[in-house]
C-alpha cells in the first residue's frame, strides 16, 4: 500500500469557508428553517441588544417589520466596536457578523452573562439573510457595512456624523427565501417573545412596529417592576388569593436569582423558568431548587405556627403549588443545557443558589405576612384532601380495569384494527351526530366516542371532580394513556384523536373545553402531534342534481363563480353535524381521501402565552376575555357569531 506524499500541517485543517457551514446546515444553528427558525433570527439580534441592557448600557430597543418583510432592530447601547481586531485584521463589527463563534460572550470580559444560547447570533443571521446592513453610531460618527448571504460587500465606511452623545447599533436584514420555507413574519409571535424579554429585563423599553400595508400596528413594552409585573400579567384572568406578589432576589455562587410568585384561585400550577432570559420549557436545576425551597419553607412555617396538626402529614410540593404562578429567572455565566432540545438547565450551582435565596426571603415574607401565609396553607390543605380523594378514585378505576377486560366505556364504538398507527378516534358532541358518525365510519380504523353536552371546564375544577366526571372518564379510558403522573404515551390506542364539533359558536366552545382538558392533563398528545380538529363544511351547494361542499365563504364564492350564480342554485348553510346524513358526513368530514383535518400544535417556547389564552377564554373573569376577543377579532377571517 503506497503512502501519498501529502502535507498535513496547520494550514491543511479545513475550515468551512466563512459562513458556508451555516448555509449548508441551518437547522443546526437556529433549530429549523420553518416559521420558528425565521422568528429565531429576530431574537438572535434582539438578544445582543438585551445583553447591552443587562450590562447597563442600553435602555431602549425598537423592532420594525418593514413592508418587504425585512426586519430592523435599533438599540441605544454602546454600539458594536468598530476598531480593528488584531487577531482577524478586520474591524470588530465585521468579525461579529462574518466569523462564527466570535463575539463578546466567551469570557474575556465583554459580557458577564448573555442571553444568546450559543453566542453565534449575528453571524448566523447574516449567513441566512439575502442581505444585512449594520449601522453604528459612535464617537460622533456613523459607520455602515453591508453583507449579502454572509459575504462582506465593502469595507466598513464612515458615511456621516451624529451627536457625540448618540450611541447604538441598527441592524436591518432580509431572510433568505432560498433557506426558509416561509419568509412572512407573524406580528403576534414576535409580540409574545418581546413582551417576555421586557418583563425579564426590568426598566428596558422594547417596541414592536408593523409597517406592512393593511397590517399596521405597534406596541411598546416597558415594565418597571420586571418579573413582578410578569406574574401580575399572567394572573390577570384569575382571582389572586392575596394582593402581594412575593419577590425574592439575591446572588450566590456566581448565580444571580430573581423569583416572583403569587397564588390564584385556579387549580393549575404555572411556573416558568428562564436562564439568561431564555425560556427553559423542560425546567432544570433552577426549578428543582425553587420547588425544594417552597416545599420546605411552607411546611416548616405551617408546623411552627400549628397550621398543620402533629397527626397530619406534610404538605406535598404539588399541594403548595396548586394555583401558583411563578417566574424563576437566573443569570449565570456559563449555562449548561441538557436534553435533546437544549431546553433544560443542568448547572448544579443553580439549584443551591435558588434554594438558598428563596428559602431565606420567603421565610421572612411569611413571618411578616401571617394572613397571606394562612391563606396559602389552607388552600394547600384543601388541595391535599382533593388529591387524596382523586387518588382513591384513580385506584378504583385502576382496580376495575385490571379485573375487567371490558373496561372501555359503553358508548364508545371502537374500531376493529388493534394497531394504534392505523386507528383514529372521533370525539363527537351529541348523540344524533354520534349516530350518523357511527353509521358513516370505516369500522376497521375509525372509533366514535359521543359526548353528551358540554364537558367539565377543567380550569374551574379540582382533580377529584375531574376524575368523577363521566365524559372525562370515558375519554381517559378510551385513549388508554392515563393522565397526570400516570400518563404513558406508549399505551395510546389511537394515533389520531379528532375533535368533531358543529361549525358554530357552541361547537367552538366545546372544542375549546376539550383542548383545555388535553392541554392541562395530556399535553404530550398535543406536543407529539396526535390531536386534530375536523373541519365540517359550512355550505352544501346543489345544482342540476350535482353537489358541491364549501368549507368557508371564500370557497363558496369560488364554486358559485365556476357554476354560475343563478336561481337553480340551492345553497344550504349547515348549522350542525346533525343536519348531515351518514353519507354526507363521510364524504365531507370523515373520508381520509377527501376530508380536511387541522393538526393542533404547540410552541413550547410560548407556553406562558398558551396558559394565559386558556385561562382568559375559560376562566371566570369577563373583562380579560372581552379584551382578548376585541384585540384578536380584526385578525380572524371568519368569526361565525
Amino acid at each position: 500500500m503506497g503512502v501519498e506524499n501529502t502535507e498535513y500541517g496547520a494550514d491543511q485543517i479545513q475550515i468551512l469557508e466563512g459562513l458556508e457551514a451555516v448555509r449548508k446546515r441551518p437547522g443546526m444553528y437556529i433549530g429549523s428553517t420553518s416559521s420558528r427558525g425565521l422568528h429565531h433570527l429576530v431574537y438572535e439580534i434582539v438578544d445582543n441588544s438585551v445583553d447591552e441592557a443587562l450590562a447597563g448600557f442600553c435602555t431602549e430597543i425598537q423592532v420594525i417589520i418593514n413592508p418587504d418583510n425585512s426586519i430592523t432592530v435599533i438599540d441605544n447601547g454602546r454600539g458594536i466596536p468598530v476598531g480593528i481586531n488584531h487577531k482577524a485584521g478586520i474591524p470588530a463589527v465585521e468579525v461579529v457578523f462574518t466569523i462564527l463563534h466570535a463575539g463578546g460572550k466567551f469570557g474575556g470580559g465583554g459580557y458577564k452573562v448573555s442571553g444568546g444560547l450559543h453566542g453565534v447570533g449575528a453571524s448566523v443571521v447574516n449567513a441566512l439573510s439575502e442581505w444585512l446592513e449594520v449601522i453604528i453610531y459612535k464617537d460622533g460618527k456613523t459607520y455602515k457595512q453591508r453583507y449579502e448571504r454572509g459575504h462582506t460587500m465593502h469595507p466598513l465606511q464612515v458615511f456621516g456624523t451624529c451627536d457625540l452623545e448618540k450611541t447604538g447599533t441598527q441592524v436591518c436584514f432580509l431572510p433568505d427565501k432560498d433557506i426558509f420555507e416561509e419568509t412572512i413574519y407573524d406580528y403576534d409571535i414576535l409580540k409574545q417573545r418581546l413582551r417576555e424579554m421586557a418583563f425579564l429585563t426590568k426598566r428596558l423599553k422594547i417596541s414592536l412596529k408593523d409597517t406592512r400595508e393593511g397590517m399596521e400596528r405597534d406596541k411598546t413594552f416597558h415594565y418597571e417592576g420586571g418579573i413582578r409585573e410578569f406574574v401580575a400579567y399572567l394572573n390577570k384572568s384569575k382571582e389572586a388569593l392575596y394582593p402581594e406578589i412575593v419577590y425574592c432576589e439575591g446572588q450566590k455562587d456566581g448565580v444571580s436569582v430573581e423569583v416572583a410568585m403569587q397564588h390564584n384561585d385556579s387549580y393549575t400550577e404555572n411556573c416558568y423558568g428562564f436562564v439568561n432570559n431564555i425560556n427553559t420549557p423542560e425546567g432544570g436545576t433552577h426549578i428543582v431548587g425553587f420547588r425544594n425551597a417552597i416545599t420546605k419553607t411552607f411546611n416548616d412555617y405551617a408546623r411552627k405556627n400549628k397550621l398543620l396538626k402533629e397527626s397530619e402529614p406534610n404538605l406535598s410540593g404539588e399541594d403548595i403549588r396548586e394555583g401558583l404562578t411563578a417566574i424563576v429567572s437566573v443569570k449565570i455565566e456559563d449555562p449548561q443545557f441538557e436534553g435533546q432540545t437544549k431546553q433544560k438547565l443542568g448547572n448544579s450551582e443553580a439549584r443551591g443558589a435558588v434554594d438558598n435565596v428563596v428559602s431565606r426571603q420567603l421565610e421572612i415574607f411569611l413571618e411578616q405576612n401571617p394572613t397571606v401565609a394562612k391563606v396559602i396553607v389552607e388552600k394547600s390543605l384543601l388541595a391535599q384532601r382533593a388529591r387524596e380523594a382523586a387518588r382513591k378514585a384513580r385506584d378504583l378505576t385502576r382496580r376495575k380495569s385490571a379485573l375487567d377486560s371490558m373496561a372501555l366505556p359503553g358508548k364508545l364504538a371502537d374500531c376493529s384494527d388493534r394497531n394504534p398507527e392505523n386507528c383514529e378516534i372521533y370525539i363527537v358532541e351529541g348523540d344524533s351526530a354520534g349516530g350518523s358518525a357511527k353509521t358513516a365510519r370505516n369500522r376497521a380504523t375509525q372509533a366514535i366516542l359521543p359526548l353528551r353536552g358540554k364537558i367539565l371546564n377543567v380550569e374551574k375544577a379540582r382533580l377529584d371532580r375531574i376524575y368523577g366526571n363521566n365524559e372525562i372518564k370515558a375519554m381517559i379510558t378510551a385513549f388508554g394513556t392515563g393522565i397526570h403522573e400516570d400518563f404513558d404515551i406508549t399505551k395510546l390506542r389511537y394515533h389520531k384523536i379528532i375533535i368533531m364539533t358543529d361549525a358554530d359558536v357552541d361547537g367552538a366552545h366545546i372544542a375549546t373545553l376539550l383542548l383545555t382538558f388535553l392541554y392541562r392533563f395530556m399535553p404530550e398528545l398535543i406536543k407529539q402531534g396526535y390531536v386534530y380538529l375536523a373541519q365540517p363544511p359550512l355550505y352544501k351547494i346543489e345544482k342540476n342534481k350535482k353537489i358541491w361542499y364549501a368549507y368557508d365563504d371564500v370557497e363558496l364564492g369560488k364554486i358559485l363563480e365556476d357554476i354560475g350564480r343563478d336561481n337553480n342554485n340551492k345553497i344550504q348553510r349547515y348549522k350542525g353535524l346533525g343536519e348531515m346524513d351518514a353519507e354526507q358526513l363521510w364524504e365531507t368530514t370523515m373520508d381520509p381521501e377527501r376530508r380536511i383535518l387541522l393538526k393542533v400544535t404547540m410552541d413550547e417556547a410560548a407556553s406562558s402565552e398558551i396558559d394565559l389564552t386558556f385561562t382568559t377564554l375559560m376562566g371566570d373573569k369577563v373583562e380579560p376575555r372581552r379584551e382578548f376577543i376585541e384585540e384578536n377579532a380584526r385578525f380572524v377571517e371568519n368569526l361565525d357569531i
